[in-house]
């Protein structure tokens, strides 16, 4: 598993402790950077993190800002992005359990750094769980590219097409 890595310069700490986490593990990583805390804008880091998720080239991200909101904001505007962001181990195993999650998001202000690991070691060794989880997560997908689907709580196909220039 290749795994990609990205912060602002808030969260330049605690992305070099999960490097220091991955390096323990011997998982292979990609630093996108940035390597100093001089101020950076978070979502040129959630791009190139999330193209390379997105691209294959990378297995899953970890991005790192503040909160880990704006990071999971932008990560999930690049399509085939999944990105949860997650406060506890059960929210992260969850994400990826429930929801396929490929990218993980985390706060460095709102985050001790123990507790992020643990959080990073939830999200690398769970498995997406398949079953009724793949409808769910294949519904989101079809959202992400303008497709209706029958829902199974209405009266008919939600219709998200309504622009015909996408």
């Amino acid at each position: 598993m290749r795994i990609a890595l990205g912060s602002d310069h808030t969260g330049v700490e605690l992305k070099a402790r999960v490097k220091q986490a991955l390096d323990d593990r011997h998982l292979e990583y990609h630093d996108f950077g940035p390597s100093t805390d001089s101020p950076v804008d978070y979502p040129d880091y959630a791009v190139r993190v999330s193209e390379s998720v997105a691209s294959g080239q990378c297995d899953r991200g970890i991005l790192i800002c503040g909160t880990g909101v704006g990071m999971a904001i932008a990560a999930n505007k690049i399509p085939s992005i999944r990105a949860a962001q997650a406060a506890d181990r059960d929210g992260a195993r969850l994400s990826r359990e429930h929801n396929d999650a490929n990218v993980l998001t985390l706060g460095a202000r709102t985050t001790s750094i123990d507790n992020a690991l643990g959080i990073v070691d939830a999200f690398l060794s769970t498995p997406f769980g398949e079953g009724r989880h793949q409808r769910r997560v294949d519904k989101v997908m079809a959202l992400e590219e303008g497709r209706s689907f029958p829902t199974t709580h209405s009266s008919g196909p939600l219709i998200r097409n309504d622009n015909p220039q996408r």
